[in-house]
């Protein structure tokens, strides 16, 4: 029998791909979505991609229902302040936002500037990345988010983490490039189409919140995160420049990359020697939860150019979210999520 699952804060870019991918998932029937802004609304008027896939309409969260898997998709902040009313309502809980990703309260408190409003709640949640954390999410009840520029920095890093190559004396520097998507759907002085269109411009240049979910994953505690906007909707690129305790050569690159990718399904490694794509590139991955990474090696200066790309709205946020629900209720972990993106799009 079918699980069923219902989608709060439906409306959003996350929540309409989460929809998405659910709605094409064997195991899954999706129960209720909800929008206070389009209650009453059929989805499509929202997603029009969906158009003719579903006829479901926007309900009020006020009219939400039990059901046995409740995903949020709400703004920060919101989930932890309803957390208890909406373990009332499901044994399950998937929340894709911010607000249980970190583990200490006072962690928290420190990259987001407030006390989190239901701390006892922080270490009942299982952090949502598969690829560190897939044997605590089998069976798993809560289940947080990961951020989209966490999970492309965080899977660029995990072979050399994984390996023990890295120096723990030197720095570890990630510059992401990030689609507009990643701003969400509600409309900003930085988001119109004059200020936004063909433009190369860092927003983040320091002390990024992500920075927390990467060092609380991979055990660091020298990572520093620039975030630069380009002209894209989708995608997130991560290029990291680690630096390795010693000389190394690029089989040893090569072996640390494959252990980790050979039992990762979703993780791919792009590093050719001709051609065009020799390296990851998000726009490949438009609609997939797939995560392309790659590498590069300065042997004399002991530099490491880890790069990986995902689409920031499927492997970034519903993508790993359906991933961590097939985990969670004891399904193949791939199931649903086999779209390998469009070329040329």
């Amino acid at each position: 029998m079918s699980v069923r699952v219902s989608i709060v804060g439906a409306s959003g870019y996350a929540g309409g791909e989460l929809l998405r991918l659910l709605l094409d998932h064997p195991e899954v029937e999706v129960g209720q979505v909800t929008s206070e802004r389009h209650a009453g609304k059929y989805v499509h008027t929202v997603h029009p991609n969906l158009r003719g896939r579903t006829r479901l309409t926007f309900a009020p969260s006020a009219q939400l229902e039990p059901c046995e898997v409740l995903c949020l998709c709400l703004p920060h902040g919101a989930a932890q302040e309803r957390i208890d009313a909406f373990a009332a309502l499901a044994e399950r809980i998937v929340d894709l936002s911010a607000d249980f990703r970190l583990r200490d309260p006072a962690r928290y408190a420190r990259w987001y500037g407030e006390e989190h409003r239901a701390p006892a709640w922080l270490e009942r949640f299982v952090y949502g990345l598969p690829e560190t954390r897939r044997e605590e999410l089998r069976g798993a009840r809560y289940v947080s988010g990961v951020g989209c520029n966490a999970t492309a920095s965080t899977l660029a890093l995990l072979p050399l983490v994984r390996a023990g190559l890295l120096d723990p004396d030197l720095p570890v520097v990630v510059d992401l490039k990030v689609g507009s998507s990643e701003g969400g759907n509600k409309s900003s002085a930085a988001s119109h189409h004059p200020e936004r269109s063909g433009v190369v411009r860092t927003f983040a240049p320091t002390s990024h919140r992500h920075t927390a979910e990467i060092e609380q994953e991979l055990g660091l505690t020298n990572v520093h995160l620039t975030v630069t906007s380009v002209e894209a909707v989708r995608g997130a690129l991560a290029t990291v420049h680690a630096w390795t305790r010693e000389v190394v050569a690029e089989k040893d690159l090569w072996r640390a990359y494959r252990g980790v990718a050979k039992d990762e399904p979703f993780l791919r490694i792009v590093k050719d020697r001709t051609g065009i794509h020799r390296f990851p590139e998000p726009k490949l991955l438009a609609g997939s939860n797939y995560a392309d990474v790659g590498f590069a090696l300065e042997p004399e200066a002991r530099r490491v150019v880890s790069l990986c790309a995902i689409d920031n709205l499927v492997k970034g946020a519903a993508g790993s979210a359906v991933q961590c629900l097939n985990l969670m209720l004891g399904w193949e972990e791939t199931l649903g999520l086999g779209f390998p993106g469009l070329h040329p799009i």
